[in-house]
């Protein structure tokens, strides 16, 4: 209506003026509510072209609607994990800070799994303690296989220069029998070594290796030890938060609250447009203070108007 009563104002009056001074027709003889529509057809005609352009340009770039949620977004609460509470550190409807414990869950099975890391740790650390004697026998085993393989030489070379002077105190199978034996002693000294290299790739390869595999069971184990408490990651209000010790909290089914963020919502409105409406209002999120501060600016100007 106020659109119309404005274009009037630019079309229907200028048209009524002219026909009352330029063509002197008056009201009542020329100017009836019959001829009317006649006499003012370009007036009434372009005033209702201009509305309807008038009111198109409002709704499309000066929407307006009654589908306005305020806007503010919120944090699901629930661990990473399926467990059952064990403790419970804030009610529903409290403030609670970022950092804050909101529950716990029972962590029975990460603290065992924890107490088997630490004991696979020093077990594997006797293991190194152990291994030390063990190389120390190996290194002990290569020395005696060497000794026995020096005094075997030594003996094979005493017959073998006797046989060879063509002493009668020796004879061909006699040297044969030290060969033989000198054999055997080389193999001992080659096991020796390869058992002293096993001993040595244990220490530094194998249980340090076992060690780190057993350390990183432990750090696994104290991550899902911590995941038990949920801690606030924002400052904010605790909503449909109803949890009580011994309850089943399932990430997937059943979530434990909700974590409105203290600036939430605030000087923030969510409104829905027609399909008149410009594209860059469909989905649009209204400041309150700037809308606040374009309507005061209205309302002064239409005032300063009506006062003039």
């Amino acid at each position: 209506m106020i659109e119309f009563f404005l274009c009037s104002l630019l079309t229907i009056l200028p048209d009524y003026l002219y026909r009352r001074i330029a063509q002197g027709k008056r009201w009542g003889t020329d100017l009836t509510l019959f001829t009317v529509w006649y006499e003012l057809r370009w007036g009434i005609t372009s005033c209702l072209i201009l509305t309807v352009s008038l009111i198109t340009l409002i709704f499309y770039f000066h929407p307006s609607t009654t589908s306005v949620i305020s806007y503010f977004r919120a944090i699901t609460v629930m661990p990473e994990a399926l467990g059952r509470v064990e403790a419970v550190y804030v009610r529903n409807g409290d403030f609670v800070k970022a950092g804050d414990k909101l529950f716990k869950l029972n962590a029975d099975k990460p603290e065992a799994a924890a107490a088997t890391a630490h004991a696979s740790i020093a077990e594997i650390d006797a293991t190194i303690t152990v291994s030390g004697a063990e190389l120390d026998n190996a290194e002990a085993v290569i020395d005696q296989a060497e000794a026995a393989l020096e005094q075997t030489e030594d003996e094979f070379d005493r017959t073998n220069t006797l046989f060879e002077r063509g002493s009668s105190a020796v004879s061909e199978r006699d040297v044969e029998r030290l060969q033989n034996v000198i054999d055997q002693r080389e193999a001992a000294v080659e096991a020796a070594e390869a058992g002293l290299k096993a001993v040595k790739n244990k220490i530094e390869i194998q249980l340090p290796a076992q060690r780190a595999s057993a350390v990183a069971r432990l750090a696994e184990a104290d991550t899902a030890i911590a995941k038990t408490t949920v801690y606030a990651s924002v400052d904010g209000h605790m909503e449909q938060f109803a949890l009580f010790p011994g309850d089943l909290v399932n990430p997937f089914v059943r979530p434990a609250g909700v974590l409105v963020p203290a600036d939430s919502g605030e000087n923030r409105f969510q409104a829905a447009f027609g399909q008149l409406t410009g594209r860059c209002c469909m989905k649009v999120c209204l400041q309150k203070s700037a809308a606040c501060r374009a309507l005061s600016r209205s309302i002064r100007w239409w005032s300063r108007k009506f006062r003039m």
